[in-house]
C-alpha cells in the first residue's frame, strides 16, 4: 500500500505537518525526540487498514514550524490543535519515547479527548536513560552536536557511515536509527529545537519529568504498554513498573527490539496494537 502524502496543516500562523489514512477509531501517532512521522511508516499502512491514522510531526521536528517553548504542556497542546484541526473528537493517543511523555500529558491535560493510551518505549517513568541523552543536556553539547551532524554529511564520512552501521548495530541495535536522526540536526534551527526539547525533559543526572506519580490518573483507561526487550536507551522495567501502577494494563515486550520496535519489529507491533485497539472499548 502506498503511504499517504505528508501534508502541512495551518497552525497558531505556522505549520504541523500530518500523514493521514485510513477509517474507522482514530489514532495519532507521536514520534520521539529528533525523530518525525516517518519513524512509523513501517506499520502505518498495516494500522489504516482498521483504523482512521494520524502520523504528525512534532513541532520543531521534520517539516513542522519551530517554536520557542518545547515542554510536554506546549507539545501536548499541539496535538490537541492538530485534533481540533482534523475534527476529531477523540482519538487513541500511542508515543514513543519523548512520545510517549507527551501522549501522558495529553491524557493529563485533555482526558475527555484520550480514549486509549498506547505508550512506546516511553519516557517519563523513571530516571535512568542513556549516557548519550544525558551528555545532551551539558552546557555547550550544541557544539559538538553540529560537529557529528556536519560529519555524517561529507561524503565519504557518509559512505564510511554506511559501510560500518550493520556491525555497529550488532553491538548497540539502536545505533543506525540515532544516527540517521542524528544527521537531521545539521539545520541550526531544527538543533535549536531538539536541544531545546533535551533540556525540557533530560538533566545530567538522568530524565527531569516522572509521570509516575501521576499514572493513577489512567484508572479506567485502556493502556497498552509496548517495549522492546533489548532497549538500551530506556529501561523495559520502567513499562513494568508503569504496567503495575496502572490497573488492568497491557504490557509487551517485543523479543530482539530495541527502542525502536515500530520499526524493528513492525509486523509484531501493528498486530499487537490493532488488536488492543479491536478488543478494547475506548473510555467515555
Amino acid at each position: 500500500m502506498t503511504l499517504a502524502t505528508v501534508q502541512l496543516l495551518p497552525w497558531r500562523g505556522r505549520n504541523l505537518a500530518v500523514r493521514r489514512a485510513g477509517a474507522g477509531p482514530s489514532i495519532v501517532l507521536i514520534h520521539g525526540m529528533a525523530g518525525s512521522l516517518t519513524t512509523w511508516d513501517p506499520v502505518f499502512a498495516d494500522l489504516a487498514r482498521s483504523c482512521d491514522v494520524i502520523a504528525v510531526d512534532l513541532p520543531g521536528h521534520g517539516t513542522s514550524s519551530r517554536l520557542r517553548d518545547y515542554s510536554l504542556g506546549s507539545m501536548a497542546a499541539s496535538v490537541r490543535d492538530l485534533l481540533d484541526a482534523l475534527e476529531v473528537k477523540t482519538a487513541t493517543i500511542v508515543g514513543h519515547s519523548l512520545g510517549g511523555g507527551i501522549a501522558m500529558q495529553f491524557m493529563y491535560q485533555f482526558p475527555d479527548r484520550c480514549e486509549r493510551l498506547v505508550l512506546v518505549g516511553s519516557g517519563g517513568l523513571g530516571r535512568e536513560v542513556t549516557p548519550m541523552l544525558r551528555a545532551l543536556a551539558v552546557p555547550g553539547a550544541g557544539l559538538a552536536l553540529a560537529g557529528v551532524a556536519r560529519l555524517q554529511h561529507q561524503r565519504q564520512v557518509a559512505a564510511a557511515g554506511r559501510l560500518v552501521r550493520p556491525l555497529a548495530g550488532r553491538f548497540w541495535n539502536d545505533l543506525p536509527y540515532m544516527l540517521r536522526q542524528m544527521a537531521t540536526l545539521d539545520d541550526p534551527e531544527t538543533r535549536r529545537s531538539f536541544l531545546a526539547t533535551i533540556h525540557a525533559v533530560i538533566e545530567v543526572g538522568g530524565q527531569g519529568i516522572n509521570a509516575v506519580e501521576k499514572l493513577h490518573l489512567a484508572a479506567g483507561l485502556p493502556t497498552l504498554i509496548v517495549w522492546g526487550e533489548d532497549d538500551r536507551m530506556i529501561p523495559s522495567g520502567h513499562g513494568h513498573v508503569a504496567a503495575d501502577l496502572i490497573p488492568g494494563s497491557r504490557f509487551e515486550l517485543i523479543p530482539g527490539a530495541g527502542h525502536y520496535p515500530h520499526e524493528d519489529s513492525p509486523d509484531l507491533f501493528a498486530s499487537l496494537v490493532a488488536s488492543f485497539m479491536a478488543t478494547t472499548q475506548p473510555r467515555k
